[in-house]
C-alpha cells in the first residue's frame, strides 16, 4: 500500500497526534504524543518579554509535546516593534495587552478560533469582560478585555463584547505597586506619592518604559494631589504636559537616583541599598530577597498598577504549524505552565487548571493570602519564602480587585513618547 492511498498526509498525523494529545492534557499526563511530534518536528519561533520567556517552559514543552520553541526574550518596546516590523521572523508573539493594541491593527497576528481552544471558558473573567467579579469597576488604562476579541479573522478593530474570535490567549498578569526596602525607609509606606518624599531624595526610581513609567508616574501625581486625570489611561495632551514637566522638575531636583529597563537593573538597584522605593515587579522583589534582603511589594492605598500578557499567533502560520501553535497554547493553559506562573509571583490566566500543578500550601499563600505552613520555594527549588509568611497585599482576588489601572496606550501616544524621551534625556 502507498502512503497516498492510505490518505496518510504530515498535516492527518499532526491533526490526529493533537487529538491524542488534547484528550490526554487535562490528566497530566502524556504519553505516545511526543514521538508523533518527534517523527515531524515542529519548531516554533516565541518572541517575547523576558518575564515570560522561561527556558522551564520551553524544556517541558518539548518534553510533553515534542515541539521545539526557540525564544527570543525582548525588552517591551522592542517587542512591540519586531512583532509589527519583522511578521516573517517568529510564530508566536508572546507580548502585553498595550502592546497588542499597537500591532493588532498592522494585521501580523491571525485572532484565534475560541472553539478550538480547550481551556477558554477557563480563562479569568477579567480578560473576557473586565470585571474580577459581577460588582468589579472596570479599572482606567487598556484593560485586556478591550483588545481581546474582533468579529472576524481579517478585521483590525476590536469587537466592542465577546466573540469567538480571540486576539490572543492570555498567560500571565499581575498587579504591580511600588518596591520598597522596610530597613532603609524608616517609615511607613502607604501611598505612591511617598516616593516623592525628600528624605529619599536620590534613592528612588521608576522604570523606563514609557507605556508603562507614564502609568506609575499618574499614579504618584494623583497620590500627591497635583492632578486628577479623567482617564490616567488615555491622558489629554495637558495632562500628559503637566505630568512630564513635573517628572522633569523632580528629576532636576534630584529625588531619582536612576531609571531601570530591565528586571535585573531593578534587582540591582534594590540590592545594593542605592534605592530604597522604586516601582518594581513581584518576582524582582523575589529576587532580592532570595538575597537574604529585606525587601517588600507594597500595596498602597491608591490600588494597583496592572498588566497583562498572553500568546497570538502570527499572521503566516497556517497548516501543521498552525495545528502546532493551538497545541502549544492549549498546553500551556492545562495547568504545569500556571503553576509555575504562580510560584513566581505572577498569576496564571487559567487558575483552575493551575491549581492542579501546585500543593495546598504554595496554592494558600500565592493565591489565598494564607499564612505558609511551611517554606514557600521558587520553581527552581529556592526558599523564597520562610513557613509563617504571607504575601505582600494578600490573596488574588484582594490584590487583582484593587487594580486603578492597566498599563496602556493612549490616543496621544506618540506625543507621549516624545514627552516622556524629554524627560529621560532633561
Amino acid at each position: 500500500m502507498t502512503t497516498k492511498s492510505q490518505g496518510i498526509t504530515r498535516r492527518t498525523l499532526l491533526k490526529a497526534g493533537a487529538a491524542a494529545a488534547g484528550a490526554a492534557a487535562g490528566t497530566g499526563v502524556i504519553t505516545g504524543f511526543p514521538t508523533i511530534w518527534a517523527k515531524n518536528p515542529i519548531t516554533l519561533r516565541q518572541i517575547g518579554t523576558g518575564v515570560s520567556n522561561i527556558n522551564a517552559i520551553a524544556e517541558k514543552c518539548k518534553a510533553d509535546l515534542g515541539i521545539t520553541l526557540e525564544m527570543t526574550a525582548l525588552d517591551s518596546d522592542a517587542a512591540a516593534q519586531r512583532t509589527v516590523t519583522q511578521p516573517n521572523s517568529y510564530d508566536i508573539a508572546d507580548i502585553e495587552y498595550w502592546i497588542l493594541k499597537k500591532v493588532f491593527p498592522a494585521g501580523v497576528i491571525q485572532p484565534m478560533n475560541t472553539k478550538k481552544l480547550k481551556y477558554f471558558d477557563k480563562i479569568v473573567p477579567l480578560f473576557i469582560t473586565g470585571k474580577l467579579k459581577p460588582d468589579s469597576v472596570i479599572a482606567q488604562g487598556t484593560a485586556p478585555h478591550t483588545v481581546g476579541f474582533v468579529e472576524k479573522p481579517g478585521d483590525k478593530k476590536f469587537a466592542k463584547a465577546p466573540t469567538e474570535w480571540f486576539t490572543m490567549v492570555p498567560t500571565i498578569y499581575n498587579a504591580d505597586t511600588l518596591g520598597i526596602r522596610p530597613d532603609l525607609v524608616g517609615r511607613e509606606i502607604s501611598s505612591w506619592a511617598d516616593i516623592l518624599d525628600p528624605a529619599f531624595k536620590g534613592k528612588t526610581s521608576i522604570l523606563n518604559i514609557p507605556s508603562i513609567g507614564i502609568m506609575d508616574a499618574a499614579m504618584i501625581m494623583e497620590a500627591a494631589g497635583k492632578l486628577k486625570y479623567a482617564d490616567k489611561g488615555n491622558m489629554t495632551k495637558a495632562e500628559i504636559d503637566k505630568t512630564i514637566d513635573f517628572l522633569i522638575e523632580t528629576k532636576k531636583a534630584g529625588q531619582f537616583r536612576a531609571f531601570w529597563k530591565s528586571f535585573d537593573e531593578s534587582v540591582n538597584l534594590m540590592a545594593s541599598g542605592e534605592v530604597v522605593i522604586q516601582s518594581m515587579w513581584s518576582p524582582a522583589v523575589a529576587a532580592v530577597r532570595s538575597k537574604g534582603i529585606a525587601c517588600k511589594y507594597q500595596p498602597l492605598k491608591e490600588g494597583y498598577r496592572s498588566w497583562g500578557g498572553g500568546l497570538g499567533l502570527a499572521a503566516h502560520l497556517k497548516g501543521a504549524e498552525l495545528d502546532a501553535a493551538y497545541e502549544y497554547i492549549n498546553w500551556y493553559t492545562s495547568g504545569w505552565v500556571g503553576g509555575y506562573l504562580n510560584r513566581q509571583g505572577y498569576y496564571s490566566a487559567c487558575m483552575e487548571t493551575a491549581k492542579q500543578f501546585m500543593s495546598e500550601d504554595e496554592w494558600g499563600y500565592w493565591i489565598e493570602g494564607k499564612p505558609a505552613k511551611g517554606d514557600i520555594m521558587s520553581p527552581e527549588g529556592k526558599v523564597m519564602e520562610k513557613a509563617g509568611a504571607v504575601r505582600d497585599g494578600g490573596s488574588f482576588d484582594d490584590r487583582m480587585g484593587k487594580v486603578a489601572c492597566w498599563n496602556s496606550v493612549m490616543d496621544e501616544d506618540r506625543y507621549m513618547v516624545k514627552r516622556w524621551n524629554e524627560f529621560i534625556a532633561a
